[in-house]
């Protein structure tokens, strides 16, 4: 484990407090670390993963459809709906 000294703002620091009420934490580096795995998770993630540079691949080849108006459009679209 890595121990740090970090200078926080105090909007950063209510918001440490309130993801440490929120999962029941018992100090602000769990609070950090849940911030970090979340990023991860929703922000870091989806971009490393292999399934989705092959999802990526697989949506980039499909091929288009072509629409004459916006009318027409918006008419296939209100019908999947």
């Amino acid at each position: 484990m890595v121990q740090a000294i970090i200078n926080v703002g105090d909007d950063t620091n209510r918001v440490l407090n309130i993801v440490k009420a929120q999962f029941g934490l018992k100090d602000k580096s769990e609070a950090i670390e849940v911030m970090a795995q979340r990023y991860e998770q929703e922000i870091l993630e989806p971009a490393l993963r292999s399934e989705y540079i092959e999802k990526l691949n697989k949506i980039e080849k499909q091929k288009g459809i072509k629409f004459k108006s916006m009318a027409e459009l918006r008419r296939i679209i209100e019908d999947k709906a």
